[in-house]
């Protein structure tokens, strides 16, 4: 690790990282195939591409600063790598958590408490997520909210008798559908689903609901029916899954919420991002989806993006050209400011 602060926030340039490669019993082997892993690795569940949690830490994989760690590099950087405001906020934590899920099997259904009642029980931040559909097989479905009204009383009814899944909202997905999980939404991913998940810095959990399943010694997975009864949003919307129209080689807003907005880039041609990075106050993340680019910062900085890798780019950086190779896709995310 450089020691000199002024040699950090000098020499910051598009990081890439370590994948955090996550085994699990419900894991397959599409991470492996869109990430060009070789050979390929059986049973992942999920890739941790940025990741600020403890324990989790994301490891810089390119240039100078190759093996620092998010958390060394925020230390010495600052708000010259995340921006201002978020650096007052969050000091040396990192904001999002960027991930690829595969799931084998139905996922437990589960919810995340907001940031007040994961501060109050946990000293955490709450937990608001996206999905971005990446892939699915033909049948792959998801849960998200209720599809019919219920107290906090029938919920805990329904756990016990396991009618619980018929109160909740069921879609069947494919590649490009979006849904916006704020904190509080009940939500389990269905087998067969491969996603994009963009999330606060969270690792808190209530799983609500796991279908009776016994692990390899007979026993059944632990429950937090209780914590989640107050974490849970219970109320009935319209629709749970964001509507978007395509617009190639201009972003498409996806998501916009207090912790992150994220953007759709798909592209044919060189783009360059009009707006200036630096009015942003904030870091920016490139998770490619498809293809493979180029992307040149304002200070000479070049760096390739494939498939399956993500990228940060600091926020003292004031605009980015992207050409892709061929035809390319991109999620664009950052922190929203209030």
């Amino acid at each position: 690790m450089t020691n000199s602060n002024q040699k950090v926030t000098h020499s910051l340039y598009p990081f890439k990282f370590q994948s955090i490669l996550k085994p699990v019993l419900w894991g397959g082997s599409e991470i492996s195939h869109f990430k060009g892993i070789e050979p390929v690795q059986e049973g992942i569940g999920e890739s941790w591409e940025i990741s600020g949690v403890k324990n989790n830490l994301s490891v810089v994989a390119n240039g100078p600063l190759a093996g620092t760690t998010l958390e060394e590099l925020i230390a010495e950087a600052k708000d010259t790598l995340v921006g201002k405001e978020v650096y007052q906020k969050f000091t040396n934590t990192f904001p999002l958590l960027i991930k690829f899920i595969d799931a084998r099997d139905d996922l437990s259904i589960q919810v995340h408490p907001d940031d007040k009642l994961a501060g109050e029980r946990h000293n955490s931040f709450g937990k608001t997520e996206m999905w971005y559909v990446i892939k699915a097989a033909p049948g792959a479905f998801l849960y998200s909210g209720f599809e019919q009204q219920i107290t906090p009383e029938e919920y805990v009814e329904r756990v016990e008798n396991n009618t619980f899944t018929h109160t909740l909202k069921r879609y069947e997905v494919q590649e490009g559908d979006v849904f916006f999980l704020p904190a509080g939404r009940v939500h389990a991913i269905g087998t067969g689903c491969f996603i994009a998940e963009i999330q606060q810095t969270s690792d808190i959990t209530y799983r609500i609901y796991d279908y009776n399943r016994k692990d390899a010694a007979g026993n059944s997975r632990e429950l937090h029916t209780e914590l989640a009864k107050d974490a849970i949003d219970y109320n009935v919307y319209d629709s749970y899954k964001t509507s978007y129209n395509k617009n190639i080689n201009h972003p498409v807003k996806l998501a916009s919420c207090p912790y992150f907005t994220t953007n759709l880039l798909e592209m044919e041609q060189e783009v360059s991002m009009t707006r200036s990075y630096a009015d942003l106050d904030s870091f920016v993340i490139y998770i490619c989806m498809g293809g493979k680019c180029t992307i040149k910062d304002d200070k000479g900085n070049v760096e390739n993006i494939h498939q399956g890798e993500s990228m940060l780019i600091p926020a003292d950086t004031s605009s980015v050209t992207i050409t892709p190779a061929e035809s390319s896709k991109l999620l664009e995310t950052f922190v929203t400011q209030s």
